[in-house]
């Protein structure tokens, strides 16, 4: 023995308060010349290690801590809990824990993530039976891949996605594995060239509504002639037209004449004549209507025209102005405005169906009916029966929901030759021909129980966390975190 010194470990706390344990070891002398350690310190086992200064029951707790949360989180949830400890202090703690070691995978779930999106990507490798993760891989290249399966044999399914790279570095790394193409991206691939035959035939929806909505105009014209009023109940003309009326009839009453009346209300005898054979006042504001003061409108020609125009949906003063100028109308726009003002009250604005978007019916297509509510079933009834393109790709979807669900695999050839007999439907041609260049993959994912569903939740962000603490992320994405 040499000497002591005293060893200080910070240790778990206690009710909240820091602790702190002293202890008094030995510095040991080694007398053997060939020994390369002169002097070395007295260690105590289950409580101290060499260059440790936390006690073994705190350095778990962090770990514990660090592993859930990470770096800044850790750091502040261990302060609160009188564990101070840095975020830098945390991270190192985790990456001085050993590696967990790869042992042979059966069932191996293979998938990308971005640790920048669009400019660096890695693989992940999960354990299907239990959805851990095994380990990380730099990039998304096959021959990273590849390589990785030839050190670790005994691989005997691979489930992927659809991207060629991963099907060509399980070819050349395990070609004795069962290939899986995962469920979940073969219907995303249907659902992509769904919404893009949405899109080529949604013109023909657009057509059928404007259809529906457009009555003969002439017959509409027609029915809101016959039922517009007579003449306008208020104004000054009105008013003066209907004093003129009771004096006139009060005179004939008394026995005066055309003329006589003519000479004593200061009236042409051609307008005493006329308000004198007049039943009641309104017959002669009836033909008033769209007249300026009982006189001829110069809009009166056009009369016929603009029902119509009105009749068949909203349109703009300025539009109808236009019109009527290419038809020889020589008035103002004002003389114009003033007498649509109350032919607007008479044919009111008609706005056809709004027609869903093309991303919306393809999630109509693509859910299950039962799913969609009642006025969600009614409007995709309503574009099957506008399209029959789209009605025949609603019942290819469906039956190829059927094989997808129900594991129905030894159908699918007869699916895809039903795809390739549509001649309307390019997109479902070209599905069907990216699923034969991966036929018996596509096959399995069909048929057997295998899916990679567990690594897309692997990788997500409580993956990414944890990743980011296991392995030098730092060296993956160049220097960022």
């Amino acid at each position: 023995m040499h000497s002591r010194y005293e060893r200080r470990l910070v240790d778990a706390a206690i009710g909240g308060r820091q602790v702190e344990i002293r202890i008094s070891v030995r510095r040991l002398f080694c007398r053997n010349k060939l020994c390369p350690a002169v002097t070395f310190a007295e260690q105590i086992d289950g409580l101290t290690a060499r260059h440790a200064r936390r006690s073994p029951a705190l350095r778990q707790m962090l770990e514990s801590i660090g592993l859930a949360l990470a770096g800044r989180a850790g750091a502040r949830l261990a302060i609160r809990l009188g564990l101070p400890a840095t975020r830098s202090s945390m991270l190192r703690l985790i990456r001085a824990m050993p590696e967990p070691t790869v042992d042979q995978v059966k069932v191996l779930g293979v998938d990308d993530f971005a640790l920048r999106r669009g400019h660096v990507y890695g693989t992940v490798l999960v354990d299907m039976d239990t959805h851990r993760p095994v380990d990380l891989l730099p990039d998304r290249q096959a021959a990273t891949f590849a390589a990785w399966l030839q050190a670790h044999p005994g691989t005997e399914v691979v489930c992927r996605d659809r991207a060629g790279a991963y099907a060509d570095a399980a070819n050349s790394g395990a070609p004795q594995a069962v290939q899986v193409a995962d469920r979940w991206h073969l219907w995303h691939n249907l659902g992509e060239h769904v919404e893009n035959a949405v899109i080529r035939h949604h013109r023909c929806i657009r057509e059928h509504a404007q259809a529906q909505l457009a009555e003969p105009a002439a017959a509409r014209a027609e029915q809101i002639r016959a039922t517009e009023p007579a003449v306008p109940r208020e104004g000054k003309y009105a008013s003066r037209a209907r004093g003129h009326y009771q004096q006139i009839h009060d005179l004939l009453a008394k026995g005066m004449g055309i003329k006589a009346i003519s000479r004593h209300l200061g009236l042409a005898r051609g307008t005493v004549r006329r308000f004198a054979r007049a039943a009641q006042p309104e017959d002669l504001l009836a033909k008033a209507w769209g007249r300026g003061q009982g006189r001829p409108s110069i809009i009166d020609p056009y009369a016929d025209f603009l029902h119509q125009r009105l009749a068949e949906g909203p349109l703009t003063t300025t539009q109808l102005f236009k019109e009527l100028k290419a038809l020889g109308y020589t008035g103002t726009y004002d003389t114009l405005r003033q007498y649509v003002k109350p032919l607007r009250e008479l044919h009111p604005a008609r706005r056809g169906p709004v027609v869903p978007k093309a991303r919306r019916i393809a999630g109509w297509l693509l859910r299950h009916p039962d799913t969609l509510d009642a006025e969600e079933q009614l409007q995709l009834k309503q574009v099957r029966a506008a399209c029959p393109h789209l009605d025949r790709l609603a019942l290819h979807i469906n039956d190829f929901a059927q094989i997808l669900t129900q594991l129905q695999g030894q159908r699918l050839n007869e699916w895809i030759s039903a795809a390739e007999a549509d001649d309307d439907l390019s997109e479902l041609r070209s599905f069907a021909a990216g699923i034969k260049r991966d036929h018996a993959a596509v096959i399995n994912g069909l048929t057997l129980p295998y899916s990679s569903g567990g690594v897309c939740q692997v990788s997500g962000g409580r993956f990414l966390r944890w990743l980011c603490l296991m392995w030098s992320v730092v060296d993956i994405s160049g220097g960022r975190r």
